[in-house]
């Protein structure tokens, strides 16, 4: 019986371990094998083509005006740029806001049906070959758009994916101080994956794609940004990373509101997993599929299932009297006791960031089983409940 334990235990640690820091690890050795042989980068600095900026936005009236101006500052030839904001289902002062600017476009309908709903509503009326998506609760840095299209100019690229930031500052609690830090390790994967290979899925707060490539998804599709930029790459176009090029976001207000997104995006991602199927075959997909299994399957799947049976069978292994079984239970505990105290803490106003690091990553494996429970029980709807977030001004751009 201890060998089957002992089975479980290192098959589940090292599948675990793989996903959160060894793939990390095998795609820095990659590259630094394949660095001798890496091309210049195969795009031009001066193209400019025309694009659409399409921004979905439901009952984001205090945001409107600050996104707005955020838009138009880019540094972008203006007769070559289009802005629609789609407002459906919005009930607040939106389409009043949006009517005050005649330079933007404005699209609603009363009826809320979810922002791939929305988004794929208005994508036909899209006539410019690039449309970059972003969203209303975001500010661009003012190059932005000159970096993203640039790549476009390789005719390989059919996607770009530009670095989500988290404004964090020194006063923020668990969800801004643990976000934080999982955005920053995400935009080191993502330079890694796109000088591999690709890009495994672009985040909706700012990405962009060939016109000419949008594809229509179920209208259930909860996780639209990631699917899309997915199959664009499915059909063998690189999705490439353009770090220079950010979209600034505040944190969530609380753990309470950063637990509702993680929930919601996990349920998308089991979705995922299962409607992408097909990408699981590495004969066909090669380092696509090899990146799209190690940089998100595992993570929604093997590793938060890992967590509970390494922990479970370390304890008869550790009762068995292995001193390496005693030490790694002993790790173990002190990991989730960081965790727990970081809970503590949180609840109490408390701020020691070191400690928020486990609470965070515990919260987003707990957030895997919630999202799995929503999904398979039909209660995760494609209308989101937005996290409530802070305001970013201008001013966090400078």
């Amino acid at each position: 019986m201890l060998l089957v334990f002992e089975i479980f235990f290192w098959s589940f640690l090292a599948a675990t371990f793989y996903a959160y820091v060894g793939y990390g690890l095998v795609l820095y050795i990659l590259l630094k094998i394949r660095q001798r042989n890496v091309p210049p980068a195969n795009f031009s600095d001066d193209f400019y083509p025309p694009v659409t900026i399409v921004i979905a936005a439901y009952n984001e009236a205090e945001l409107l005006a600050e996104k707005i101006a955020n838009t138009l500052a880019l540094d972008y030839p203006r007769e070559l740029l289009k802005i629609i904001f789609v407002t459906d289902g919005s009930d607040d002062k939106s389409t009043d806001i949006l009517a005050q600017y005649p330079e933007v476009i404005s699209a609603h309908r009363p009826e809320r049906k979810g922002k791939l709903a929305a988004v794929t509503r208005v994508l036909p009326a899209v006539t410019t070959p690039f449309t970059v998506f972003t969203d209303a609760n975001t500010l661009l840095n003012a190059q932005a758009l000159k970096l993203i299209l640039r790549h476009f100019s390789n005719p390989a690229t059919g996607a770009v994916a530009g670095e989500k930031r988290i404004r964090v500052k020194g006063e923020d609690a668990a969800a801004g101080a643990g976000e934080g830090f999982y955005w920053r390790y995400e935009s080191r994967l993502k330079k890694w994956d796109a000088q591999l290979h690709s890009v495994v899925g672009a985040a909706g707060e700012l990405f962009a794609i060939r016109t000419s490539l949008f594809e229509i998804l179920p209208e259930d599709t909860l996780i639209e940004d990631f699917v899309l930029t997915m199959k664009i790459a499915q059909k063998g176009f690189r999705v490439a990373y353009e770090p220079a090029a950010f979209a600034l976001e505040a944190p969530s207000e609380s753990i309470k509101e950063e637990l509702k997104r993680k929930v919601r995006i996990s349920a998308g991602g089991l979705q995922a997993v299962w409607r992408l199927s097909s990408l699981l075959n590495i004969f066909r997909y090669g380092w696509l599929s090899f990146q799209y299994i190690s940089h998100r399957v595992l993570r929604w799947t093997l590793a938060p299932l890992g967590l509970p049976i390494v922990f479970l069978t370390n304890i008869a292994l550790a009762i068995d009297g292995g001193w390496f079984y005693q030490l790694s239970m002993g790790v173990q505990i002190l990991f989730y006791l960081a965790a727990l105290t970081g809970y503590f803490l949180e609840n109490h106003k408390i701020r020691l960031k070191i400690l928020f690091i486990p609470y965070y990553f515990c919260l987003m494996n707990y957030a895997v089983y919630a999202g799995f429970f929503r999904l398979v029980t039909g209660r995760q709807s494609v209308l989101w409940e937005k996290a409530q977030r802070e305001m970013v001004l201008k001013k966090d751009i400078q």
